[in-house]
């Protein structure tokens, strides 16, 4: 099994956040050093009054420092960019690494984003899976000729070719049963979010592999999950040491409606440690391998993208996380 780092990217109103980068090249860098496989941040836009560094000039600018991992946004909202743009800046960052680039994408839902970019929420599916068959043809082919609902090309090409034959891999995250159906037939992996609870993703898992199945694919080598996770020296303890982080990250998110995504989805306006069961891995290093293991019996998962910080968590607390991930994945 794998582990990966899934910076954080987001910070308070209060942070310094040119000080801040020191403290991700320390995390980068250690994260390397424990053996972690892969790098990967987060993309929103009009976050305030949270502060939000964008993904593609961070990944530049990290790309160094993560040398030998892979790397990727996760994820990307897809529909609200132009597949061209994202098919150039996918080439160069494939080729900056190494070819150790991993193109993670969903189709979104926070409506201010929306309606700020003119792009109706009824058209994001269709405009990720147009995007999806643009990119890896701009990535396969000298000159692409496109004519689909939305976007449209006449015998144009990128020029740039990637290191990976066929273009970085394409991982696909997705919450509800349609997006998990799509995922596994235009995808090369189902990226499961980092809330999603073990109940739905069960029966979801299994969704995943018959519509592979019925499509002939097959399962993927590697399996990604994203879960928010914290190591402390009890499981009491770590729960304690950052619940308030937390509930500050999923006030945010509740607030851009991430709960209200479909009908009867669960509010996360819910007791800390209610919330947490079978949705986070925090505790002890005991626990925390534990967790690993049950997660990889129940769902097949064997990379798991660990977000380790949220705002306003002290850096030392999430290096020594990152630290005790090394030694639960060694």
């Amino acid at each position: 099994m794998k582990v990966g780092l899934y910076l954080t990217t987001q910070f308070t109103p209060e942070t310094n956040v040119l000080n801040a980068r020191s403290e991700m090249i320390e995390q980068v860098r250690l994260a390397r050093k424990s053996g972690f496989g892969s790098l990967w941040v987060p993309h929103h836009y009009l976050t305030q009054p949270m502060q939000m560094l964008a993904p593609i000039p961070m990944m530049a600018y990290l790309a160094r420092e993560a040398e030998g991992m892979l790397m990727g946004p996760n994820i990307l909202v897809m529909p609200l960019l132009n597949p061209a743009h994202v098919a150039e800046d996918a080439v160069t960052l494939d080729l900056l690494t190494g070819g150790n680039y991993v193109l993670g994408m969903g189709v979104g839902y926070r409506e201010a984003e929306f309606n700020t970019f003119q792009v109706p929420l009824s058209e994001r599916a269709q405009r990720l899976t147009e995007s999806v068959e643009i990119m890896r043809r701009l990535w396969t082919e000298d000159r692409v000729t496109y004519n689909g609902k939305i976007f449209k090309l006449e015998n144009l090409g990128i020029g740039l070719k990637p290191v990976r034959p066929g273009g970085p891999p394409i991982w696909i995250g997705g919450v509800v049963d349609a997006a998990v159906k799509r995922a596994a037939k235009i995808g090369d992996a189902w990226l499961i979010t980092n809330f999603a609870h073990l109940r739905e993703l069960v029966p979801q898992m299994k969704l995943y592999r018959e519509t592979l199945k019925s499509v002939n694919k097959s399962f993927p080598a590697e399996v990604p999950i994203t879960r928010e996770c914290y190591v402390g020296p009890t499981r009491a303890k770590a729960l304690e040491e950052c619940k308030a982080a937390l509930e500050y990250k999923y006030g945010a998110y509740s607030s851009w409606g991430l709960d209200k995504q479909s009908e009867g989805a669960e509010s996360f306006n819910q007791p800390f440690e209610d919330f947490v069961k079978d949705r986070f891995i925090i505790g002890d290093k005991a626990y925390v391998k534990e967790e690993v293991q049950r997660y990889n019996e129940l769902l097949g998962v064997n990379h798991f993208l660990m977000r380790v910080q949220w705002p306003g968590l002290e850096h030392a607390k999430v290096l020594r996380t990152i630290s005790s991930l090394g030694e639960i994945f060694a």
